[in-house]
This record gives structure tokens, C-alpha cells and sequence, in this order.
């Protein structure tokens, strides 16, 4: 696992084109080992006893010392994820016109059709099925009644979706991904396969920008920048519960979302909170009681 000293320099290296994304990668992962904690390290070690406080920069105390981070890195993934749709969009709006014959290789390729079922006579689409009647089918709009339904080819649908992007007809999601199994329709298709050829398009870069981001999450992480001194009960108030001491009485925690704690309160905005509280307890028992917990 890299230093803080290390990440920066691999960073700066990146940054002046000195190492390419692919090497810079490998060397960020190399020594990095599943479950291993940067603060396990013997360098987070060293660069704490700098920072770190005599007491809790909370409540005083001076028991169990921690450095407490008010802020946390992001995924790696979660900045590629935003870099491939940033670069999606610019290609999308540079490249508004896509090849009808590729356009259709790609869906017959990668997706199965699923037609939705038309009236023979209006052609509306999603007529209702009658399970004890015959003809089977009742169309809810010309009223027409029929044993087989009408399907449209997934020619005939590339073509309305040529002719007019937002046709009613073209909304439906009659495609299943082969590869995802999951439901696209024609917009949401030429979308990814778009985003796909952007993100081939411009692979590296689209890496190199995501791994910078992600370096400089980590090395503010590492920097100890946005931190302060807390003890273990005030730690695991804000990390786990998302709490911290109210800095109006210094006595009772409350959300970190929130002003003050409920004590702290004007009396009838204390009373209404407390109120609150009260019912959302009794509504809980009652589910438990109901076995709808």
C-alpha cells in the first residue's frame, strides 16, 4: 500500500503525463491487500501522533483519542461512473445522428424482442385479455374483440423510431439485454450503445481524469485535513449514529443535521419533537405487536 507521500507523487506524475494511466493503476493496487485499512499502516501511525489532540475537540474528554474524519473519500468506481456519463452526454450531443443498419445489427445482436401486443384494428397497444371469454382479446379503445393479436417487427419499430424519437409507440420496453437481462426501449438502447462507443472512444482519458479525482479524495483523506480530535464516544456517536454533542449545551448529542439537541429547543418546538418521538415508538410497538416489524 502506497504512503501518503507516494500516492501524491504517483498523482503529480499522472497529472504531467510522466506515467501512463494503465502503470499508475498497477502501481496504486499492487501491495493492496482486501480488508487492510490505510490506518493499519505504519505511516497512518506516524503522521497521527501530529495531528492528533490531548483531548476531545467535542466534550474534553481525554479517554480512548481518536482522529475523527468529517468527510470520506468516494469510490473509484463511483468517479469513472461520472466521468463516462459526462463524456456520454458531450458525445451524444456531438454525434446526435447514429447509423440505421448499425443501429438495428446492434439490437438484433444484443437484445431479444419482446413485441407488445397490438389490436389488429386501431393497432393501441396492450389490449385486455380476457381468461373466460372468447375472442380472448377486448381492445379497451375501439372496443374491437379478437382472438390474435397484431405485433410490429423490430424493423417496423426502428423505422417509426426514425420517422418520430418520441412516437408512443416506440416507449415501450420490448427489449431484453442479453448480457444484463434487464428492459430497455429503443431510446434507452441507442443511449448506452452510445455511452459504450464514448467510453471506448476515449478510454484512457476517461481513466486517467476518474483516477485524479480519486487520488486527490484520497490524499485529503490521508492529510488528515478535515479531521478533529474526538473520543471513542463521541467517534461512534458521529460515525455510527450519526450524531454529535450539541454545542449549545455540551451535555446531549443530537443529529448531525440539526442545529441543536430537543433539550436545547424553544419549549413548544421541544414539545412538538418530543411528541413526535413518543408516536413513532408507539407506532413501532404496534407494528412489533402486529408481527409487521
Amino acid at each position: 500500500m502506497l504512503t501518503y507521500i507516494e500516492r501524491i507523487e504517483l498523482r503529480d506524475k499522472l497529472a504531467k503525463g510522466e506515467v501512463g494511466i494503465e502503470s499508475a493503476l498497477e502501481q496504486y493496487w499492487k501491495d493492496f491487500k482486501e480488508g487492510k485499512k490505510s490506518w493499519q499502516t505504519r505511516d497512518w501511525k506516524e503522521r497521527r501522533s501530529k495531528f492528533i489532540k490531548d483531548s476531545c475537540q467535542v466534550c474534553n474528554s481525554k479517554e480512548t483519542l481518536t482522529l475523527q474524519h468529517l468527510s470520506h473519500p468516494r469510490k473509484y468506481a463511483e468517479y469513472l461512473t461520472e466521468i463516462r456519463r459526462a463524456y456520454a452526454n458531450d458525445y451524444i450531443n456531438t454525434n446526435p445522428e447514429i447509423d440505421r443498419s448499425e443501429f438495428s445489427d446492434h439490437i438484433i445482436e444484443n437484445y431479444v424482442y419482446a413485441p407488445t401486443p397490438l389490436c389488429p384494428n386501431c393497432k393501441s397497444s396492450n389490449p385486455s385479455r380476457r381468461v373466460r371469454k372468447v375472442p380472448q382479446y377486448r381492445c379497451s379503445e375501439c372496443k374491437h374483440e379478437f382472438e390474435e393479436p397484431a405485433y410490429k417487427s423490430v424493423e417496423e419499430l426502428i423505422s417509426t423510431y426514425f420517422e418520430n424519437k418520441e412516437a408512443l409507440k416506440v416507449r415501450d420496453k420490448c427489449f431484453f439485454s442479453k448480457k444484463w437481462k434487464n428492459e430497455h426501449n429503443l431510446s434507452s438502447i441507442r443511449y448506452w450503445l452510445q455511452r459504450e462507443r464514448a467510453a471506448t472512444k476515449d478510454a484512457a482519458m476517461i481513466e486517467k481524469q476518474a483516477f485524479l479525482l480519486y487520488l486527490n479524495d484520497d490524499i485529503k483523506y490521508l492529510s488528515f485535513a478535515d479531521t478533529i480530535t474526538a473520543c471513542g464516544k463521541c467517534a461512534f456517536n458521529f460515525d455510527i449514529k450519526k450524531m454529535e454533542l450539541c454545542l449549545k449545551c455540551k451535555m446531549f448529542y443530537k443529529g448531525i443535521q440539526y442545529p441543536t439537541c430537543i433539550q436545547c429547543l424553544p419549549d413548544d418546538s421541544r414539545k412538538a419533537a418530543l411528541e413526535s418521538i413518543e408516536f413513532g415508538k408507539q407506532r413501532q410497538q404496534m407494528h412489533k405487536d402486529l408481527g409487521i416489524d
